[in-house]
């Protein structure tokens, strides 16, 4: 349909269903920029507050340019408190993703042949792509231990079930005794619960939705295994749907003892007051070293965000202070050029998780509530990738030349450092990443270093 066609049959549905017509956006064309939905990302956000809203596509397909951008928008606007209808069906998408999904895969010959080709590989149990920690691929392409390896994976099963240590106390550990990773790195939680989530070390092999018992020798009893997860599972957080905050300084603050970037804690306290009873409840969000709270590597170093973000303004508002120095470096474009090769990257990492989500829950490895649990945390992480990729596209594209983007970082500044307190707190996060390379903090100092 022609736009006019689109526009007169969204007035019409409109009408039908009692729905008052707020906005239309429009992404130009198979293939191009998301700005329209970003758009309507924006307006939601605005709007969000005043009544009820729905998004309204003319088909299901219409939100996205193949299904899975389709999934993830779709995921992405829920995760906004917004339900998204389909003209041609008359009602939400919600009931229709799933068994979509699942034709979607049938009819999908893209890669059919390529992925048919791996499963009988994998069914062989020879091993595909990169081994895990404590193996290598050895003759006829199956897995055997590197036994220094395999030792500190039974070190970490034992720490973990023996001894009672949790991940962070576990993280720590490792790294306390120089032990590395493959990579000679330094253990983190992701890391190690990778370890233990890992159905390798019992001997099984898994890919491309392949099983292949007792393909290798293990690392882990079964019953080990099995009481770990067990373990794992009743520590997890229940998941949901949570209305999230995001932390102004984020990705920007960093710890200047370690050098590690400090990410935005949140913690909520509940406690009775003697002299009355009466139940109290506060609510605490802070900056703390990263370092810290991954690999316990690092000192307790921590400032509340309220705190740390009236210090940022301060030291911008402030022309002759010496920690306002532009950070000297060489090429900036290139350096935004490079942020915009990782964030798409990493845009392509999440959309391949979500494409596993939703074959997980077509096959019944997934529930559907889990589902949509896990989708929503997902899309917002998604969604926080997005934002960047748009923001490193956008000021990509600005370097005209230094002098130019000198003048312009000395605007925005001097706007933060006016109209902090009226700006709102994405407009301000996309300000400070355009003049910021990154903020150094010790326990009694701020330090602003400005991108070149």
């Amino acid at each position: 349909m022609s736009l006019a066609q689109q526009s007169q049959q969204f007035l019409s549905f409109c009408q039908r269903n009692g729905f008052e017509a707020a906005a239309t956006f429009l992404d130009a064309g198979v293939g191009s920029s998301n700005a329209g939905f970003m758009q309507l990302v924006g307006f939601v956000r605005q709007q969000a507050e005043t009544g009820f809203i729905v998004v309204i596509v003319p088909t299901m397909d219409g939100l996205g340019d193949g299904m899975t951008e389709v999934a993830r928008r779709y995921f992405q606007l829920s995760g906004l408190g917004v339900p998204v209808i389909s003209i041609d069906g008359g009602d939400d998408i919600s009931e229709l993703l799933i068994p979509v999904w699942a034709q979607h895969r049938a009819n999908d010959s893209l890669s059919d042949r390529v992925k048919s080709a791996m499963k009988k590989i994998a069914v062989k149990g020879e091993a595909l792509g990169r081994p895990p920690y404590g193996y290598k691929v050895g003759p006829k392409k199956r897995l055997v231990v590197v036994p220094d390896e395999g030792s500190v994976v039974r070190y970490i099963f034992r720490l973990y079930l023996k001894d009672g240590l949790g991940i962070r106390r576990l993280a720590r550990k490792l790294n306390e005794e120089e032990l590395r990773t493959r990579k000679n790195g330094l253990w983190s939680m992701v890391t190690v619960r990778d370890i233990l989530r890992n159905r390798a070390y019992v001997g099984t092999y898994s890919r491309f939705g392949v099983r292949v018992p007792a393909s290798h020798a293990p690392l882990i009893s079964q019953e080990d295994f099995k009481l770990v997860q067990q373990r794992l599972d009743q520590r997890r957080p229940v998941s949901g749907a949570r209305e999230v905050s995001p932390f102004l300084l984020s990705g920007l603050v960093h710890c200047s003892y370690c050098g590690s970037k400090m990410v935005g804690v949140t913690r909520k306290q509940k406690w009775k007051r003697k002299t009355d009873g009466a139940t109290h409840n506060a609510m605490y969000r802070y900056y703390q070293c990263g370092s810290r709270t991954s690999r316990s590597l690092c000192d307790y170093h921590t400032h509340r965000s309220d705190e740390l973000e009236a210090q940022v303004k301060s030291a911008l508002g402030d022309t002759r202070s010496p920690v306002a120095a532009r950070q000297s470096q060489n090429g900036s474009v290139s350096d935004y050029l490079d942020e915009t090769k990782r964030l798409r990257t990493k845009a392509k990492r999440l959309d391949r998780r979500l494409e596993q989500y939703l074959d997980s829950a077509v096959s019944g490895g997934m529930p559907r509530e889990k589902l949509h649990a896990t989708a929503l945390a997902l899309a917002a992480e998604q969604l926080q990738v997005e934002e960047a990729l748009a923001v490193s596209i956008r000021l990509a594209e600005q370097q005209a030349s230094e002098g130019e983007r000198h003048r312009r970082q000395d605007v925005v500044r001097s706007r933060l450092a006016e109209s902090w307190e009226n700006l709102p707190v994405r407009e301000r996060q996309e300000m400070l990443r355009e003049i910021l390379s990154r903020i150094i903090v010790t326990d009694d100092m701020v330090e602003l270093v400005l991108r070149s």
